[in-house]
């Protein structure tokens, strides 16, 4: 039986460039699709898989992440006094276990390869989940969650995949599947941004991972890949030779926050998800096309 996977890693260091100027001061893993904000829905589907541990690999100007995750006594007992019962147990619901948050600094900006790298002191030996905070799911189960089932089953090291159109497969890391269940096939190879017409499949790489500590090694002593950074696709090319890849083939969707386009849907989505404002915001949404301000 493969061992256990106890911690995650939240890589957050990097800039958000694409929602200046709202991230000037604020993290973009703090945007929020509706009200809860990016990272928060990774947290979630990291707890629901029965992680126990949050790593999160920081960078300058991203000191209200852990704030976010830390207790705000004043709130609390302004809550409390003012009778705000749903709001003060949500937010004690949403705050991990003392001791159950590591933050580390990416000190660079070198790419996600070396983000996760960095993080390699506080995983240690053992097998771990990656979660990039700009993807966020809609899924029943978790992702992870349906990930780790896979991992369960079969050890080694686990990708979760979602279909894209073929001719946007430049804009992706796509796997090479080969034979076996949605829930769990064995991957062949991957490619970073083919050229439309030579992906060996269409299946993209969706910012979820279950990994084995052997990464951090190839990781130390890989060179600058695409863009001058150090690259994930390429260590895990390199573990291939020696360890098996699991592709997985989730039940749900993936919202790229990363984009404004993403982010929009995903609010849009999950607001309409939501018992306590679906209806009103539907019916204004309604409105919109009613007055030709939707097109």
């Amino acid at each position: 039986m493969p061992n256990r996977v106890r911690t995650a890693v939240f890589p957050v260091a990097g800039l958000g460039t694409r929602f200046l100027p709202a991230t000037k001061a604020m993290p973009k893993e703090m945007l929020t699709v509706v009200d809860r904000p990016l990272i928060q829905y990774a947290v979630d589907e990291a707890r629901e898989a029965g992680i126990e541990h949050l790593v999160f690999v920081t960078g300058r100007n991203k000191g209200v992440i852990e704030d976010h995750f830390d207790r705000q006594y004043e709130l609390e007992h302004t809550l409390e006094i003012r009778g705000k019962t749903d709001a003060l147990r949500e937010l004690q619901k949403d705050l991990p276990s003392a001791g159950q948050t590591s933050f580390t600094r990416q000190q660079e900006p070198l790419g996600l390869g070396h983000a996760v790298w960095c993080a390699r002191e506080l995983v240690g030996n053992q097998p771990f989940a990656l979660l990039l905070p700009d993807m966020v799911f809609k899924a029943k189960p978790g992702v992870l969650k349906q990930m780790m089932d896979a991992y369960e089953e079969r050890g080694g090291n686990i990708i979760g995949v979602e279909e894209v159109d073929p001719s946007e497969v430049s804009s992706y890391g796509i796997v090479a599947r080969g034979e076996g269940p949605d829930t769990g096939f064995p991957i062949t190879g991957m490619v970073e941004k083919p050229k439309v017409g030579e992906a060996p499949s269409n299946l993209f790489i969706s910012g979820r991972y279950i990994l084995q500590p052997e990464i951090f090694f190839l990781l130390s002593e890989q060179t600058k890949g695409a863009g001058g950074e150090i690259q994930l696709t390429d260590a895990m090319q390199r573990l291939m030779h020696s360890q098996p890849f699991t592709g997985v083939k989730y039940e749900g969707r993936v919202f790229d926050c990363g984009s404004k386009l993403g982010f929009l849907t995903a609010n849009v989505a999950f607001a309409l998800d939501r018992p306590d404002i679906a209806g009103e915001f539907l019916t204004e949404i309604r409105k919109l096309a009613l007055d030709g301000t939707l097109g």
